[in-house]
Protein backbone atom coordinates (compact mmCIF):
# COMPACT_ATOMS: atom_id res chain seq x y z
CA UNK A 1 0.00 0.00 0.00
CA UNK A 2 1.08 3.48 -0.66
CA UNK A 3 0.72 5.56 2.00
CA UNK A 4 1.06 9.50 2.56
CA UNK A 5 1.46 10.70 6.06
CA UNK A 6 1.22 14.27 7.28
CA UNK A 7 2.84 15.12 10.76
CA UNK A 8 5.45 12.54 10.73
CA UNK A 9 7.73 14.24 12.94
CA UNK A 10 5.57 14.84 15.69
CA UNK A 11 4.70 12.54 18.58
CA UNK A 12 1.92 10.05 17.22
CA UNK A 13 3.02 10.79 13.50
CA UNK A 14 6.29 9.72 14.19
CA UNK A 15 4.46 6.30 15.40
CA UNK A 16 2.28 5.79 12.59
CA UNK A 17 5.41 6.27 10.46
CA UNK A 18 7.24 3.32 12.15
CA UNK A 19 4.44 1.05 11.85
CA UNK A 20 3.74 1.44 8.05
CA UNK A 21 7.46 0.82 7.50
CA UNK A 22 8.07 -1.91 9.78
CA UNK A 23 5.23 -3.35 7.71
CA UNK A 24 7.10 -2.55 4.58
CA UNK A 25 4.36 -0.44 3.09
CA UNK A 26 5.60 2.68 0.46
CA UNK A 27 5.69 5.81 2.57
CA UNK A 28 5.89 9.02 2.04
CA UNK A 29 6.31 11.65 4.52
CA UNK A 30 5.67 16.03 3.35
CA UNK A 31 7.57 18.10 6.31
CA UNK A 32 9.24 21.28 6.36
CA UNK A 33 12.23 20.29 7.95
CA UNK A 34 13.53 16.60 6.59
CA UNK A 35 16.41 16.89 9.13
CA UNK A 36 13.43 15.88 11.93
CA UNK A 37 13.33 12.59 9.84
CA UNK A 38 15.87 10.43 12.09
CA UNK A 39 14.68 6.96 9.79
CA UNK A 40 16.18 6.02 6.97
CA UNK A 41 14.33 3.45 5.05
CA UNK A 42 14.52 2.44 1.39
CA UNK A 43 10.60 2.39 1.30
CA UNK A 44 10.68 6.13 2.59
CA UNK A 45 10.13 8.93 0.22
CA UNK A 46 10.64 12.40 2.54
CA UNK A 47 9.15 15.13 0.55
CA UNK A 48 10.14 18.78 1.88
CA UNK A 49 6.94 21.07 1.59
CA UNK A 50 4.21 22.51 3.60
CA UNK A 51 0.96 21.50 4.19
CA UNK A 52 -0.51 25.02 3.00
CA UNK A 53 1.30 24.70 -0.09
CA UNK A 54 -1.20 23.32 -3.06
CA UNK A 55 1.77 22.36 -5.24
CA UNK A 56 3.45 20.57 -2.46
CA UNK A 57 0.24 18.82 -1.57
CA UNK A 58 -0.73 17.30 -5.26
CA UNK A 59 2.91 16.34 -5.51
CA UNK A 60 2.93 14.66 -2.13
CA UNK A 61 -0.43 12.80 -2.69
CA UNK A 62 0.55 11.50 -6.17
CA UNK A 63 -0.63 8.14 -6.82
CA UNK A 64 -0.79 7.36 -2.86
CA UNK A 65 -3.72 4.69 -1.58
CA UNK A 66 -4.44 6.46 1.62
CA UNK A 67 -3.35 9.96 3.44
CA UNK A 68 -2.81 10.14 7.17
CA UNK A 69 -2.80 13.76 8.69
CA UNK A 70 -1.27 13.79 12.61
CA UNK A 71 -0.82 16.94 11.27
CA UNK A 72 -1.86 19.89 14.64
CA UNK A 73 -2.95 23.08 15.20
CA UNK A 74 -1.06 26.08 16.10
CA UNK A 75 -3.09 28.68 17.05
CA UNK A 76 -4.23 29.75 13.40
CA UNK A 77 -6.60 28.19 10.82
CA UNK A 78 -3.57 26.32 9.22
CA UNK A 79 -5.03 22.84 10.19
CA UNK A 80 -8.27 23.57 8.70
CA UNK A 81 -7.48 25.66 5.20
CA UNK A 82 -4.79 22.41 4.39
CA UNK A 83 -7.66 20.32 5.06
CA UNK A 84 -9.58 22.17 2.41
CA UNK A 85 -6.37 22.44 -0.08
CA UNK A 86 -6.29 18.58 0.69
CA UNK A 87 -9.93 17.51 0.07
CA UNK A 88 -9.95 19.72 -3.44
CA UNK A 89 -6.64 18.01 -4.68
CA UNK A 90 -7.71 14.38 -3.54
CA UNK A 91 -11.12 14.73 -5.65
CA UNK A 92 -8.88 16.09 -8.33
CA UNK A 93 -6.41 12.94 -8.27
CA UNK A 94 -9.17 10.70 -7.28
CA UNK A 95 -7.79 9.86 -3.84
CA UNK A 96 -10.75 8.63 -1.35
CA UNK A 97 -8.93 7.62 2.04
CA UNK A 98 -7.87 9.72 4.74
CA UNK A 99 -7.72 9.51 8.27
CA UNK A 100 -6.81 11.90 10.50
CA UNK A 101 -5.77 12.50 14.29
CA UNK A 102 -7.81 14.82 16.35
CA UNK A 103 -9.19 15.50 19.42
CA UNK A 104 -11.61 14.24 21.85
CA UNK A 105 -13.17 17.53 22.31
CA UNK A 106 -14.91 17.83 18.87
CA UNK A 107 -17.03 14.27 20.07
CA UNK A 108 -20.49 14.98 21.20
CA UNK A 109 -21.18 15.78 24.54
CA UNK A 110 -23.38 12.82 26.54
CA UNK A 111 -25.17 15.29 28.56
CA UNK A 112 -25.70 17.91 26.09
CA UNK A 113 -25.88 15.99 22.69
CA UNK A 114 -26.71 19.04 20.59
CA UNK A 115 -23.14 20.28 21.97
CA UNK A 116 -19.57 19.27 20.96
CA UNK A 117 -17.94 18.25 24.16
CA UNK A 118 -15.01 21.40 24.29
CA UNK A 119 -18.61 23.11 24.51
CA UNK A 120 -19.82 21.58 27.32
CA UNK A 121 -18.97 21.06 31.51
CA UNK A 122 -17.58 17.62 29.97
CA UNK A 123 -14.16 19.75 28.72
CA UNK A 124 -11.70 20.25 31.35
CA UNK A 125 -9.29 22.64 28.65
CA UNK A 126 -9.02 25.95 29.66
CA UNK A 127 -8.66 27.13 25.99
CA UNK A 128 -11.51 26.38 22.78
CA UNK A 129 -8.95 27.58 20.36
CA UNK A 130 -7.76 24.44 18.69
CA UNK A 131 -10.83 22.35 19.45
CA UNK A 132 -12.33 25.30 17.31
CA UNK A 133 -10.34 24.30 14.52
CA UNK A 134 -10.25 20.45 14.10
CA UNK A 135 -14.07 21.29 14.71
CA UNK A 136 -13.62 23.30 11.32
CA UNK A 137 -11.66 20.17 9.99
CA UNK A 138 -14.23 17.27 10.88
CA UNK A 139 -16.69 20.09 9.25
CA UNK A 140 -14.96 20.38 6.41
CA UNK A 141 -14.32 16.46 5.68
CA UNK A 142 -18.03 15.68 6.72
CA UNK A 143 -19.15 18.03 3.91
CA UNK A 144 -17.07 16.18 1.47
CA UNK A 145 -17.16 12.63 -0.16
CA UNK A 146 -14.41 11.42 0.90
CA UNK A 147 -14.64 8.27 3.13
CA UNK A 148 -12.87 9.70 6.09
CA UNK A 149 -11.86 8.47 9.77
CA UNK A 150 -11.40 10.92 12.53
CA UNK A 151 -9.53 9.45 15.72
CA UNK A 152 -10.27 11.53 18.53
CA UNK A 153 -7.73 10.86 21.69
CA UNK A 154 -8.70 12.45 25.22
CA UNK A 155 -5.34 13.65 27.03
CA UNK A 156 -2.61 12.12 25.32
CA UNK A 157 0.31 11.21 27.45
CA UNK A 158 4.10 9.65 26.11
CA UNK A 159 3.67 5.80 26.28
CA UNK A 160 3.66 2.49 24.35
CA UNK A 161 0.84 0.75 23.11
CA UNK A 162 -0.52 -1.52 25.56
CA UNK A 163 -3.10 -2.77 22.73
CA UNK A 164 -6.21 -2.43 25.99
CA UNK A 165 -8.26 0.66 25.32
CA UNK A 166 -11.66 1.20 24.45
CA UNK A 167 -13.40 3.09 21.46
CA UNK A 168 -16.77 4.83 20.44
CA UNK A 169 -18.21 6.46 17.93
CA UNK A 170 -18.94 9.63 17.95
CA UNK A 171 -18.16 9.85 21.85
CA UNK A 172 -15.81 9.61 24.05
CA UNK A 173 -15.66 6.34 26.05
CA UNK A 174 -17.38 6.67 29.27
CA UNK A 175 -15.32 7.58 31.61
CA UNK A 176 -11.93 7.75 30.01
CA UNK A 177 -9.93 10.07 30.53
CA UNK A 178 -6.19 9.69 28.91
CA UNK A 179 -4.85 7.57 25.76
CA UNK A 180 -0.97 7.21 25.18
CA UNK A 181 0.66 8.19 22.34
CA UNK A 182 1.39 4.50 21.32
CA UNK A 183 -2.03 3.36 21.14
CA UNK A 184 -3.35 6.16 19.72
CA UNK A 185 -0.76 5.87 16.85
CA UNK A 186 -1.56 2.02 16.43
CA UNK A 187 -5.44 2.44 16.03
CA UNK A 188 -4.32 5.07 13.76
CA UNK A 189 -2.79 3.13 11.58
CA UNK A 190 -5.32 0.44 12.07
CA UNK A 191 -7.60 2.02 10.13
CA UNK A 192 -5.91 2.01 6.80
CA UNK A 193 -6.92 -1.64 6.71
CA UNK A 194 -10.18 -1.39 8.35
CA UNK A 195 -13.64 0.00 6.50
CA UNK A 196 -15.48 0.30 10.20
CA UNK A 197 -15.52 3.80 11.07
CA UNK A 198 -15.47 5.10 7.82
CA UNK A 199 -17.26 8.84 7.75
CA UNK A 200 -17.20 8.51 11.63
CA UNK A 201 -15.30 10.49 14.28
CA UNK A 202 -14.11 7.61 16.84
CA UNK A 203 -13.44 8.30 20.83
CA UNK A 204 -10.15 6.85 21.67
CA UNK A 205 -9.69 6.33 25.67
CA UNK A 206 -8.66 3.33 28.41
Amino acid sequence: MRILVLGATGRVGSVILNHALRDEHEVSALVRQPDKVSLSNRMLTIIQGNAMNRADLSLAIRKVDVIISALGTDGTTTLSESMKIMIDEMNNQGINRIITVGTAGILQCRTEPELYRYQSSESRRRSAIAAEEHRRVYERLRGSNLNWTIVCPTYLPDGDATGSYRVERDYLPEDGVSISVGDTAAFTYQQIVSSEYIRTRVGIAY
